[in-house]
């Protein structure tokens, strides 16, 4: 039973090796991608430093506790030095500001949902990179292995011309120009093994690691019926929009701001205390006094030199910037999806015509090659041949991974190029969350204290 147990083993072990290993698919690229970004990571940063923006707003209606300890010493001419100390714990309030703190929170929390937004952007690049690394990859391959083939019929095309050359049939001349075939189709091997070099670095960097085996793509997605629809799905759903829309949103809210920075503020003061002070200036003696006060205090600015006039000035200015950057924002955002639309188009046009292309080089090249045979064709005819046949294929290799990444671009012009609308099958960062955490002003939380340990750790705190 133990060999037996102890070959089964062995036999397990094997097939298990003899597996092969597990193509990466699209999907695969996006996840790691979106795992890997530091760039994700560093936009999640700045919406949590946004999120705290809120809670330093809603902090502003708290009230504030101080203590205060006070020393001093006194001496006039003719009397010996009098030292006093004082400790006491202040607290103030706003009572009322005429909306200016409301309007304060209100504005961080437009600006906060404009973050959230140019984190989807940010995600979305990151997704369009990683499927740029992917085809590019994929096409590079193709064309190596495309430019391989090539060299291996030149070079039975080259052996063939020094067998006729050597029965008399063609002159020295085909055979150089058999060589000099040869020979530029290496070179465009080694630029295509260069190419493939270069974009499995680009992969690396997009996605944390380098390709191995990349599976075919995925069927291509679906697309609205028509332009007029893409457009109005971009509208309504791109982040950059989006996003300007809650920038011009928080420019409105900044322009009551900085009007309701002209109204009084009435706020609310106490403290208790005690000091230590001489009782008469003859004898030295000390004593204590307890106190305690409460106030109230309203007080409104009359006249700044021009700047509140200044700052409601500005607001507006900020508030038409915010308004003119929406308009210039869709405008992009449209002429992004008409491009990419256009893209899709004469991709699958130029497909349709090199298959077309194709089929005529190849039937050329047959016919030119079975005519040389016969003397009826030149070895440079036969070569001029086959370099039509061999761009047409290289052609055709590039207006497929062009029309794949166009789908992918139209996603992300349309701002649906996320992990969520993909249904990668991966959780994603809830912005919420840092949010819900410290909305109401704590003076601590857990993420703050986790993020607090990591900026500890690596020496940034």
């Amino acid at each position: 039973m133990r060999v037996l147990a102890r070959l089964a083993g062995v036999a397990l072990l094997g097939l298990v090796t003899a597996l092969p290993a597990r193509a990466e698919s699209l999907a695969d690229t996006m996840v790691a991608a979106y795992r890997h970004s530091a760039l994700i990571e560093q936009n999640r940063a700045v919406l949590r430093a946004a999120d705290e923006d809120v809670a330093a707003a809603v902090a502003a209606l708290r009230p504030v506790v101080e203590w205060v300890a006070q020393y001093g010493a006194t001496r006039d001419e003719g009397s010996t030095t009098r030292r006093s100390t004082s400790l006491s714990i202040d607290a103030s309030l706003t009572l009322y500001d005429f909306g200016r703190s409301q309007l304060a929170i209100d504005g961080a929390k437009e600006t906060v949902l404009a973050t959230r937004q140019a984190l989807v952007a940010i995600e979305q690049q990151v997704l369009l990179d990683a499927a740029l690394a992917y085809f590019n990859v994929r096409e590079a391959i193709q064309q190596v292995a495309l430019q391989q083939n090539s060299v291996e019929v030149l070079t039975r095309e080259r052996q063939a011309a020094q067998d006729r050359f050597d029965v008399g049939e063609i002159t020295v001349t085909d055979v150089a120009l058999a060589d000099a075939q040869l020979a530029e189709t290496r070179a465009s091997l080694a630029a295509a093994n260069g190419d493939l070099e270069v974009q499995r670095e680009a992969y690396l960097a997009a996605t944390g690691k380098l390709p191995g085996t990349l599976s075919a793509p995925p069927p291509l997605p679906k697309l609205p019926a028509n332009l007029n629809e893409a457009r109005a799905i971009a509208q309504r759903s791109h982040p950059s929009v989006l996003q300007a829309q809650r920038q011009a949103a928080a420019a409105e809210i900044g322009v009551a701001a900085a009007a309701a920075e002209r109204n009084p503020t009435l706020s609310g003061t106490a403290s208790v205390g005690v000091s230590r002070q001489p009782q008469t200036v003859l004898n030295g003696n000390y004593g204590s006094t307890n106190s305690a006060s409460v106030g109230l205090r309203l007080d409104q600015t009359i006249y700044s030199g021009g700047r509140l006039s200044a700052s409601h000035r500005k607001a507006m200015a900020e508030r038409d910037q915010a308004r003119s950057s929406l308009l210039n924002t869709s405008r992009q955002v449209s002429q992004s999806v008409g491009e990419t639309w256009a893209n899709i188009a004469v991709a699958r046009a130029q497909i349709t015509a090199i298959a077309q292309q194709i089929s005529a080089a190849q039937q050329a090249y047959d016919g030119v090659r079975e005519e040389a045979l016969l003397g009826a064709r030149t070895t440079l005819d036969v070569l001029d041949a086959e370099q039509s046949l061999l761009q047409a294929r290289a052609d055709r290799i590039t207006a497929e991974s062009n029309l794949q990444l166009a789908h992918y671009q139209l996603l992300a012009a349309m701002g649906l190029l996320t992990v969520e609308n993909l249904k990668l099958g991966i959780p994603t960062y809830d912005p919420s969350q840092y949010y819900n955490a410290v909305r109401n002003a704590p003076a601590t939380s857990k993420q703050g204290e986790s993020l607090d340990r990591v900026l500890r750790a690596i020496g940034r705190n």
